[in-house]
């Protein structure tokens, strides 16, 4: 019997030893854990009433004035803190509901000061009142009603949750009008006061036991992204809480915008300039205060992201003279805009409004001698697939398109094309670079635009370039560098669209002019000329204006690209067949006349006969030609002095 009494014991020992330890941390070590409410210093319970409050401290008091009780400096300061927080009606209430208490540093504080003294010797009162500064109406304070239909616009939320009594809340509220500023017209801006407990509980956080809470307290700062509309997707702000930081966090987080990076005089150059694409704009802004770039010029940037890229410097006046030596910039704030190779840098000094620059990089997006590419290409009027910058009527026009590799060649040819763009641009600048009264034909092409300049990269745009440079020297323009030497080279594409075609569709829209050569057909007809002459500027637009007025003064068969590919491989064999059968035909000539003397009647008939087949087939030919010599010639500029058909096929051969 004793035996099992024991055994009993034994089992019963562990579960009663783990259940009293259980306790003994509930009770005891849990509770002092965590410091005591301020209604636990006063003696009262949690959440009882003002009157309640003021009526302990007063018993307090009535026994600290009759000298039964004589406290320590340290008690007096936590009982009149209590006392202070628990009878103003705001710091209860953000107390009670949210457990904010943000003046709790004035304990430690004044402990240290008031050391050693007497309790009657403390200044009252210990806590200040602040009103804070909502803004008035400018910062759309909502309410619990109005929270409910907020989210039916499709911009993003920035909201502010803040307390009429919140010292912090006050000091704060500068800044949340820059702010504001800053982001109007890109997100929506609204501040919510404890006051409206409903809102405010939803938009904070929550402890296991199930109180609410704001973790960094206040003012607490919650985005809701477009499209979110419930507490599960809103995003917390948990930095510090300056002008920078927000919209930095506001840009990154919520609106997905890119970071725009500071750089010094050292890695401008090689970290910024020299990674950016050759034909993408350079914005450079300079700032003394070193704040990020707003919102709004985040998202001009990540709008423009084809056309431009930007970067950030800061301002210091011991580098005047590298910045003043390099753009320009003689002052901050200030932008910068870096175009062409050897074009002078545009700068605008001042502050920089968001809608001023937007008009500006509007302006200024593309380089003076644009960059031929896909994204571009209808922009330019440089793609069959569209129509030209004239407009929609117009049924012939010219892209005149300089092909090379990046280097020290393409830009001073680029440079070249620009002052040839800026020449036909100015119409006294012309008749003076220019004694041929016929060149006037490329500027009134351009100022019609009927008539585009552009660049391009033959070594990254290889296929488009060999398309339409298809000579055997192709290789020191376009591809791989195969040869220490470069070659830039100018030619000009004639689009020609079908009138009678206008009401043609394509099934799939291409992604790229290569997927779009597969199609069936094309909307507009390209013939293509090289330049081979001079890189003199009067040159050039006495080549272009006769390349014009020949392509506008004849009309030529309406084709479709595969065909452009067939003639492309069948034009040489055209030629040169022509060619050989004009060799056979002269000599034959030649012969009959140093034998005709001595000829027969018979002779004579069936010379007569061969002369008048090859007169028809030499007729015939030189008419149908002209198309394959116009698009694949080859040859120097005076190819084109011949004026008729029969000379343009004799050429020919030479051209190409």
């Amino acid at each position: 019997m004793a035996g099992d009494s024991a055994t009993k014991i034994k089992a019963y020992a562990v579960p009663a030893v783990l259940f009293s330890l259980s306790m003994l941390y509930q009770l005891v070590l849990l509770p002092r854990a965590f410091p005591p409410s301020h209604y636990d210093v006063l003696g009262l319970k949690t959440y009882c009433s003002m009157e309640e409050v003021k009526e302990a401290y007063e018993n307090l008091e009535s026994k600290w004035n009759s000298g039964l009780e004589i406290p320590t400096t340290t008690e007096f300061i936590k009982i009149r803190y209590a006392y202070e927080l628990l009878t103003n009606p705001i710091w209860k209430r953000n107390y009670d509901v949210f457990g904010i208490n943000e003046q709790d540093h004035v304990l430690e504080k004044l402990s240290q000061q008031y050391a050693g003294e007497k309790f009657s010797n403390i200044a009252l009162p210990l806590l200040r009142t602040v009103a804070s500064d909502t803004g008035d109406d400018a910062f759309n304070v909502i309410t619990s009603k109005e929270f409910q239909s907020m989210f039916q616009d499709s911009k993003p939320w920035l909201l502010q949750v803040y307390s009429y009594g919140s010292n912090q809340s006050a000091q704060f509220a500068n800044s949340w009008k820059r702010i504001a500023a800053l982001l109007n017209g890109v997100a929506n801006i609204g501040m919510v006061e404890l006051g409206e407990v409903q809102v405010a509980a939803y938009l904070s956080e929550r402890k296991p036991m199930g109180r609410f809470f704001f973790r960094n307290g206040l003012p607490s700062v919650v985005a809701f992204p477009s499209g979110c509309k419930t507490s599960d997707c809103l995003i917390r702000f948990e930095g510090e809480l300056s002008v920078d930081a927000v919209i930095d966090w506001f840009a990154m987080a919520v609106l997905k915008l890119p970071r725009i990076f500071y750089y010094s005089k050292e890695s401008l150059g090689p970290r910024f300039l020299a990674k950016s694409s050759p034909h993408k704009v350079k914005v450079i802004f300079f700032s003394k205060t070193g704040e990020r770039a707003t919102p709004a010029i985040r998202q001009a940037a990540r709008d423009y992201w084809n056309y431009a890229t930007f970067a950030c410097v800061l301002w210091r006046e011991e580098e005047f003279s590298v910045w003043w030596n390099t753009f320009g910039v003689e002052s901050a704030p200030a932008v910068v805009f870096l175009k062409d190779p050897g074009l002078k840098p545009l700068v605008y000094h001042g502050s920089v409004n968001d809608s001023w620059f937007l008009d500006v990089l509007e302006q200024n997006k593309q380089q003076e001698l644009p960059q031929l590419r896909s994204l571009t290409s209808e922009e330019l009027g440089c793609d069959a697939r569209g129509y030209s910058r004239a407009g929609r009527d117009t049924l012939t026009w010219y892209c005149a398109i300089l092909a090379g590799r990046l280097g020290p060649e393409l830009d001073s040819m680029r440079e070249t094309m620009r002052r040839v763009q800026e020449t036909l641009s100015k119409s006294s600048e012309l008749k003076a670079a220019s004694e041929d009264e016929h060149s006037i034909t490329a500027a009134v092409a351009l100022k019609s635009k009927r008539l585009t300049l552009s660049w391009l990269d033959g070594e990254t745009q290889k296929n488009y370039c060999f398309f339409y440079l298809n000579i055997e020297s192709s290789y020191e323009t376009c591809g791989p560098r195969r040869v220490p030497t470069d070659v830039p080279r100018l030619f000009i594409i004639r689009y020609e669209r079908n009138a009678t075609e206008d009401t043609f569709k394509v099934d799939k829209k291409a992604k790229s002019i290569w997927e779009f050569h597969q199609q069936e057909v094309d909307p507009a007809a390209q013939l293509s000329v090289t330049y081979n002459g001079s890189a003199e500027v009067s040159r050039i637009i006495q080549w272009m204006s006769n390349i014009i007025e020949d392509g506008d003064s004849r009309k030529l068969p309406f084709y479709v690209s595969t065909i452009l590919f067939l003639l492309r491989n069948f034009g040489k064999a055209y030629i040169y067949a022509y060619s050989l059968f004009q060799f056979f035909m002269s000599t034959f000539l030649i012969i009959n006349l140093w034998f005709g003397a001595n000829s027969t009647p018979t002779g004579n008939l069936l010379s007569t006969f061969i002369i008048n087949i090859y007169g028809s087939i030499q007729k015939f030919l030189a008419s149908n030609i002209s198309v394959v010599y116009v698009m694949f010639r080859r040859g120097e500029f005076s190819c084109l002095a011949h004026s008729t058909i029969s000379e343009r096929v004799t050429v020919a051969s030479l051209c190409l």
